[in-house]
């Protein structure tokens, strides 16, 4: 009878837990982020200062707030790859030197034109932030469990700044003029740099080879056209600008997918590894990161300008009114960790989304009487609808790719947010000023037998600030008529605004259940 040998499993052994170190390195990660969703919101809770002072037309308007955006979506993957080459933590001091710079600079603008291009470099340098971020926490935290709790805390940065913002601005606006939003942005970089070299981990692919130019050349062009391209067909249909830039964007699209894949068959590193898309997973992932951000940048767009100018309150109260929504997305991000344990991405992910749905159908019973309890639950909604979709689907693409790849990985997922922002802004805010002007009513007279200036009518049918302008100059009862119009024609883009955007979450909600039908 012949003996039969026990059979020598190899046990992986356990990926090693994060110690103190890495748990301040995320404290000082989480700066950075915050920093950026409070200029967000601080810059969305300011609008209506800067259309009164400066004066932008609706296009400019959107401008300001898109030219960031769009920016760091067609850089994004350049600085993820880039970080991955020469360090992480060098890219993220250089971001921040240039963030803070440049925001110093942009509180100075005495235009709209230089305001737009102080957003452009702030987009700039803000795509050297975020990769390096999320690149940074991916390689300091090995241990999947403590990686999903250290990326809910991260992206309760997010609401975290984001509730900051309108407390912050609206006192900086009461006592200060509009600039100051963005100076407040200096003292924090400058924290930030003193903590990076004590606290932060350099980390870097080890053996990086040449950056490929030509395939950074092809993402600019297919990620800066393409969305310009959303952003023209939203302001003016399907114009000839539109379809020449939607154009050049799919063929550099098409040419980028195809220089990957020829880098890849001959061994050679690629600014994307395609492969990441290969399951759904990622596929999905990456569509409910951008649906989550489209989401909130259109509440953030609608709601700071219906809260001032269509109920009157101040910058300091309107951001009361949302504070709620923003504790509800920590609280959910944070939740998220454990509920991952025991329910799966296909169960988690369509949930969050269908009660980002659900705060949104509630927007569309706003008018012009007192609506604030309606908006803050339906922001209350909306935050623990992106919180629990938002944390589940960072830590899915993180976690489908390799170490080294990190930064890469990261600059996916981030260039799905920006993307989401700018159709966030470019798609509901393009509804909403088209209802607004539709319905918008300018008396013919400013004053008994003396006509409005087509310069006063043309800037109260442009936008509701430029309406308010032109009602305060008017006399009492022909100023109040227009401003009543302006208000309930804004108010009904609102509702409009809001059905669309439900509308927009249950469909990425159904497609991610059908993505992810067999899959945990």
């Amino acid at each position: 009878m012949t003996a039969t040998l026990p059979t020598t499993r190899t046990v992986a052994p356990a990926p090693e837990r994060a110690g103190v170190r890495a748990w301040l390195a995320l404290a000082v990660l989480f700066l950075p982020t915050l920093l950026v969703a409070m200029d967000n919101t601080v810059l969305g809770f300011a609008l209506p200062a800067i259309s009164r002072t400066l004066r932008p037309e609706a296009t400019t308007l959107l401008w300001i707030v898109d030219a960031y955006a769009l920016v760091l979506a067609g850089l994004l993957v350049t600085m993820g790859t880039l970080g991955d080459r020469i360090g992480r933590r060098r890219l993220l001091a250089v971001g921040l030197v240039g963030f803070g710079a440049v925001s110093a600079a942009a509180a100075f603008a005495t235009d709209g034109v230089q305001l737009v291009a102080a957003r452009a470099a702030l987009g700039l340098f803000g795509a050297m932030l975020m990769p390096s971020v999320l690149a940074i926490l991916r390689t300091v935290f090995v241990d999947r469990t403590q990686r999903r709790l250290a990326l809910a805390v991260w992206a309760t940065a997010f609401a975290a700044g984001a509730a900051l913002g309108p407390i912050v601005g609206g006192l900086l606006l009461q006592h200060f003029r509009w600039g100051s939003v963005f100076l407040v942005n200096v003292p924090v970089v400058a924290i930030v740099l003193v903590a990076v070299p004590l606290v932060l981990p350099e980390s870097r692919m080890p053996a990086p080879g040449r950056l490929d130019l030509l395939g950074v050349l092809l993402s600019l062009l297919a990620a800066v056209p393409g969305v310009l391209a959303i952003k023209l067909v939203g302001e003016h249909g399907f114009a000839v600008c539109s379809i020449v830039s939607a154009t050049v964007a799919a063929a550099a699209g098409a040419l980028f997918v195809r220089r990957c894949r020829t880098l890849a068959a001959a061994g050679r590193q690629p600014l994307i590894d395609l492969s990441l898309f290969a399951t759904p997973v990622v596929r999905v992932s990456v569509l409910a990161n951008a649906t989550t951000m489209f989401a909130f940048t259109g509440l953030l767009f609608f709601s700071a300008q219906y809260l001032q100018l269509v109920l009157g309150r101040s910058p300091l109260q309107a951001g009361l009114v949302l504070v709620p929504g923003m504790v509800a997305t920590i609280v959910s991000g944070l939740g998220a960790a454990a509920l991952a344990r025991r329910f799966p991405l296909r169960a988690l992910v369509p949930a969050g989304l269908g009660i980002t749905a659900a705060g949104y159908l509630l927007c569309t019973q706003l008018g012009v009487g007192s609506a604030e309890a309606v908006l803050l639950v339906a922001a209350v909604l909306i935050g623990a609808g992106i919180g629990l979709s938002e944390t589940i689907t960072n830590d899915a693409i993180l976690a489908a790719a390799p170490a080294d790849r990190a930064g890469a990985a990261s600059a996916v997922s981030e260039t799905a947010y920006e993307l989401g922002a700018v159709l966030g802004t470019a798609v509901l805010g393009s509804v909403l000023s088209a209802v607004y002007r539709a319905a918008v009513v300018v008396p013919a007279d400013a004053a008994p037998g003396v006509a409005l200036g087509a310069d006063a009518r043309e800037t109260a049918t442009q936008t509701l600030g430029g309406a308010a302008d032109v009602a305060a100059g008017l006399p009492g009862p022909v100023g109040e008529a227009l401003l009543g119009s302006a208000r309930e024609a804004f108010a009904l883009g609102v509702d409009v605004t809001a059905g669309v955007g439900t509308a927009a979450l249950l469909l990425v909600a159904l497609t991610v259940v059908r993505g992810l039908r067999t899959r945990r």
